[in-house]
């Protein structure tokens, strides 16, 4: 019997651990998210990821960006600050948009410039979603990361900005995560 079934079978199996992984990321932030977590640093970490990427002109960079944004949001639930974690998301993207400015990375414009946009739209939202709270915030973080799903997948199309194994985590998180805050408002 041939070795190349199992050593087949075995690359099927690692091809597809974004998805697993998005999967189980996003089943923890729906957990974290029914037990009342602040919603607006999800949406701000799901822009900065990009933007730091492209800033950095590394699609490979995507994945220490996003540990960088889970390890924040993680460790504000142990700090007094908890509120401000969004802010502090949003004051690192403005340090990678410096960076990116600075560096000259204006082209192509799907890259920076355009990461540099979605930002400032998820960034906004995040902000309205702190003044507004309540359902209303919830649906509005839903939807941006609804629309964070389709960016994921044009980026994953076209190969640019971030590496594909990022693009399929995220689009799995954050369709989960969306479903996981419609589910709580809907449900009181």
């Amino acid at each position: 019997m041939s070795t190349a079934a199992p050593e087949l079978a075995r690359n099927k199996v690692l091809r597809f651990w974004p998805v697993a992984a998005g999967i189980a990321f996003g089943a923890f932030v729906s957990y974290d998210l029914a037990t009342g977590a602040d919603l607006a640093p999800v949406l701000t970490a799901s822009g900065l990821v990009y933007l730091g990427a492209a800033a950095l002109k590394r699609p490979r960079a995507a994945w220490p960006v996003f540990w960088l944004t889970f390890v924040i949001i993680g460790a504000a639930g142990f700090t007094p600050w908890e509120d401000a974690t969004t802010w502090v998301l949003l004051g690192i993207a403005a340090a990678f948009a410096l960076y990116g400015l600075i560096r000259g990375a204006v082209r192509p414009f799907e890259g920076f410039p355009l990461q540099s946009l979605a930002m400032v739209v998820l960034g906004a939202a995040s902000v309205a979603v702190l003044a507004i709270g309540g359902d209303t915030a919830a649906y509005l973080v839903a939807a941006g990361l609804l629309a964070h799903a389709a960016w994921d997948v044009w980026h994953r199309q076209t190969g640019r900005v971030v590496v594909r194994s990022m693009t399929e985590f995220c689009l799995f998180l954050d369709v989960i995560a969306a479903a996981a805050m419609i589910a709580v408002a809907v449900g009181g």
